[in-house]
């Protein structure tokens, strides 16, 4: 025998034995159990179709016919969640046998000593959530008022047992906080809910302010000279009757880039209607009453200002608010 044929002799016995061991580690011939009846092969991880699991959608079984029809069907637990997962050791394997009528005399289990079984499932991302939240919402707020809606509280990923029925997400606004909104998500199955999720919105309005473009001096007037007009999102709507400042007068020094408020502002002092010793109109008016009377004003007052005025005929001093027409009203 020349070198050339020994060393394919050696090759072709090392791959024989390379191939028997790997064979024997992956269970899929199970050897050692000649004498007994059974042989159940137990893998490390399965995923099923079904809700429950039986021995033979887990394990690869092998024996007397009898017995592995009789085995195959043996109830192993039900995954009757999404992404439940069942752990079962030889133990509880050879239990459910011995249960079924098969003890564990008859049966050799090979593999893994602990298989956990999973169902197929389908995921269903937070995003998809989300967007699907999100476009919900913005075709039922009012366009003019809210900006878009800022998720505050996203949902956690959703397993569903794969189906070859269509799913579908259907959306319902539910009750939330002041100036939030929530959405229930309901993930459906050929018309049947499967679960649902719910996403929580912040909302945010267009709102307007004024902001200083320079630094105004107090008793500045304002103008769009030195304060500009932006919008901003909100988390409350605009009053109704906000109305730029342009014509007020800055109260004290107001710095570059400061957002005005109502208390840095003040009307420019109104014309004087009023003067004093100026005789004036006293007037009262109630529902089917009117009185009136002449008097003598005892301060000077613009319109909305209370001034003290002496009644000509009861010399009887008085507190009135002067009105724009020029005539006082009587304040009890």
């Amino acid at each position: 025998m020349n070198s050339k044929s020994l060393i394919i002799i050696l090759i072709t016995c090392l791959v024989t034995v390379l191939w028997f061991c790997e064979i024997s580690a992956n269970g899929e011939e199970i050897s050692g159990g000649q004498d007994c009846a059974l042989q159940v092969y137990l893998p490390r991880e399965v995923t099923i179709e079904d809700e429950t699991a039986n021995l033979g959608q887990v394990g690869i079984i092998r024996g007397e016919e009898s017995l592995v029809a009789k085995a195959s069907n043996i109830a192993l637990g039900q995954l009757s969640v999404a992404g439940q997962e069942l752990v079962l050791d030889r133990q509880m394997v050879l239990s459910r046998l011995a249960c079924s009528g098969i003890p564990s005399t008859k049966v050799t289990l090979t593999g893994a000593e602990k298989v956990t079984i999973k169902q197929e499932q389908k995921i269903i991302k937070s995003d998809r959530f989300v967007e699907q939240a999100s476009s919900f919402l913005n075709r039922r707020l009012p366009a003019d008022s809210a900006c878009q809606p800022d998720p505050i509280r996203t949902p956690e990923d959703m397993a569903i047992p794969e189906t070859s029925e269509e799913i579908e997400l259907a959306a319902n606004l539910v009750p939330g906080a002041r100036n939030q909104a929530k959405v229930r998500i309901s993930v459906l199955a050929d018309g049947k809910e499967v679960g649902t999720r719910e996403v929580a919105f912040r909302l945010k309005y267009r709102c307007r302010r004024a902001v200083a473009q320079c630094d105004i001096p107090a008793d500045a007037l304002i103008s769009p000279e030195n304060v500009k007009i932006e919008e901003y999102p909100g988390d409350n709507p605009e009053p109704p009757n906000w109305r730029a400042p342009y014509g007020l007068v800055a109260r004290r020094g107001i710095a570059s880039n400061s957002v005005l408020r109502p208390s840095m502002v003040r009307h420019l002092k109104p014309e004087i209607i009023v003067n004093r010793n100026q005789n004036v109109v006293i007037r009262m008016e109630q529902p089917g009453l009117s009185v009136s009377a002449i008097g003598k004003a005892m301060q000077k007052g613009s319109v909305g200002e209370y001034v003290k005025v002496r009644n000509i005929d009861s010399q009887r001093v008085i507190l009135a608010k002067v009105n724009e027409d020029g005539t006082v009203e009587p304040i009890f």
